[in-house]
């Protein structure tokens, strides 16, 4: 599949400078691209890329002013990101493959109707009563439990482990050996120093255009739901325990821990390795550095660092005056043998 520079401007609304002829076949990094490929820069620390680049065509900002002289042809945009997402996209639809059908040997309950445009994969197994929305994909050695609804468009990848009665909505993707509605870690601790387990009796549920990383893993609820709003997206190897609420387009990158019914709010972008303190709230629009730990309650629109959870700029001037304690301690050794030498 080929498309020029020109082309490419038209679809994304951008504008081209050098050649608008230029072939482009593929996409590639700034710094490896050859001359059919599609980069991009967005991040200023690689411009000097630019001045080198062998690509076919490079997506650059409006308002990027270059220092040196540029050969590549250039499309100018918006948000040479986000333009380069919705070319990807773009491609991902056309060439990604589409199965049909029920493959065998899988197991389908004979409750269940599959959709003329569903794909169920070899060696899945889909239980007594599930709902599947039209153009479902659940690939091989999927389990879809008794009871549960998968809306529209949704694509289940092989080894996810889906718990009776579940909800996932539309549009929703979840990647391989995810695990949704295992139990919550409920044990009542008993006089002769055991467990007595505390049956899950719940639920989760999984608004529409919700994306579940590989290996993550979201437990039902004790009663009631863990909820997971529209537009989330989970990386891989996120535990997101019972009873547990997320709010709408919020991001968690990989080895994020919540505990038992923490609410965070929408918008939240939440780095790796965070953990979250159960029964606390987090309020909208919180960015979270990763390795912090919170373990209370924040309130919308703060940016947090270090542990326990500080404002990220009080964080960054504690890590510098850290880095200058050896030199601080130096000093006073140096001042006390003076004294002491008097």
């Amino acid at each position: 599949m080929e498309f020029s520079a020109k082309q490419i401007a038209d679809i994304i609304g951008g504008r081209v400078e050098g050649n608008p002829d230029a072939p482009l076949q593929t996409f590639d990094k700034i710094e490896s691209a050859g001359p059919k490929a599609l980069t991009f820069l967005s991040n200023p620390k690689y411009a000097s890329f630019l001045y080198t680049s062998k690509a076919g065509a490079v997506l650059i900002a409006e308002d990027f002013v270059p220092t040196q002289p540029v050969e590549v042809t250039l499309i100018r945009v918006a948000d040479p990101y986000a333009a380069l997402a919705q070319l990807m996209r773009m491609v991902d639809e056309l060439t990604r493959p589409r199965p049909c059908g029920v493959e065998q040997p899988s197991f389908v309950d004979e409750s269940v109707t599959v959709p003329s445009d569903a794909y169920i994969g070899a060696f899945a197994y889909v239980g007594k009563g599930v709902k599947l929305g039209a153009g479902v994909q659940i690939h091989p050695q999927a389990y879809v439990g008794a009871g549960v609804t998968i809306g529209d468009g949704t694509v289940i990848y092989p080894g996810v482990k889906i718990y009776h009665g579940c909800k996932i909505g539309n549009r929703c993707v979840i990647h391989a050996g995810a695990v949704i509605g295992a139990d919550g870690f409920g044990f009542a601790p008993m006089a002769d120093g055991t467990y007595s387990k505390i049956p899950q009796l719940g639920y989760v549920e999984i608004d529409d255009d919700v994306e579940i990383g590989a290996n993550t893993t979201i437990d039902r609820a004790t009663m009631g739901r863990t909820h997971i709003s529209r537009g989330t997206k989970l990386d891989n190897l996120i535990q997101i325990a019972h009873n547990v609420e997320v709010g709408a387009n919020t991001v968690m990158a990989s080895q994020v821990g919540v505990a038992g019914s923490a609410k965070i709010g929408s918008n939240c972008m939440i780095g790796g390795q965070v953990g979250i303190a159960g029964h606390i709230t987090v309020g909208d629009k919180v960015n979270v550095g990763a390795q912090t730990g919170i373990p209370s309650s924040v309130p919308s629109d703060k940016t947090l660092m270090g542990y326990p959870a500080i404002d990220s700029s009080k964080w960054l001037r504690q890590c510098v005056y850290l880095n200058r304690l050896p030199d601080l301690f130096q000093r006073v050794s140096q001042i006390e043998k003076n004294i002491n030498n008097k």
